[in-house]
């Protein structure tokens, strides 16, 4: 048990660490690689509460592609990060405030969980025994039965979203080809193919 507080403390303050850097390097490339960081602390504390699943969905999807892809597109595009950073202290007030919004409403949260310990319970849902029942299974069950529209409705924003940036970066050039998947599915063999019948010692010899 004693190793397990350590491990979890020290998971707990690498995380805290690494996000902490992830906002506070200056290079973009380094707080993509702090991040990486803190998602596999982030996966280590999972390992520890027992949600092996979460653990591993956090090292593969998050790590192994959303970390990745960010790594890449600060690698590969040409941003000017000290022309972005001319309008920081612009946007400072409006970050504050949203930042010491956040920080009530944990405070709140906490305040009513440490006054009633009760309270802490009436959210969540009783875990059966791993013997009976992984915790994989537990949570799809109660991913899909307690929280089924609050799950469609997160999957509703993230298409949003996916349109959302297609629709901003999608560019009409004129003069470029263009694939067309009708005409190729409804393009007959006559007009593709041409048989030709060539006569005996007329053909081309090398």
């Amino acid at each position: 048990m004693l190793i397990q507080f350590i491990a979890f403390y020290v998971f707990a303050a690498v995380c805290v660490g690494s996000a902490l850097m992830v906002i506070a390097a200056r290079n973009p490339v380094h707080s993509v690689l702090f991040l990486i960081l803190t998602f596999f602390n982030a996966a280590g504390i999972f390992v520890l509460a027992g949600a092996e699943f979460l653990a591993m969905t956090l090292v593969i999807v998050y790590v192994g592609a959303v970390a990745v892809l960010f790594l890449f597109v600060v690698m590969m595009l040409d941003i000017n990060f000290v022309r972005l950073r001319q309008g920081f202290m612009q946007y400072l007030p409006i970050g504050a405030t949203v930042g010491a919004l956040l920080l009530v409403e944990l405070l709140l949260v906490i305040g009513i969980v440490v006054d009633s310990p009760d309270a802490g319970g009436l959210g969540g849902a009783p875990m059966p025994p791993v013997e009976r029942q992984s915790n994989t299974h537990a949570l799809g069950a109660l991913l899909y039965t307690r929280y089924m529209y609050l799950f469609q409705a997160a999957g509703m924003v993230l298409l949003v979203a996916m349109i959302g940036a297609i629709v901003l970066t999608y560019r009409v050039r004129t003069g470029v080809r263009k694939q067309s998947i009708a005409a190729q599915v409804g393009r007959h063999r006559a007009d593709a193919v041409e048989m030709k019948k060539v006569a005996t010692g007329t053909g081309v010899t090398l």
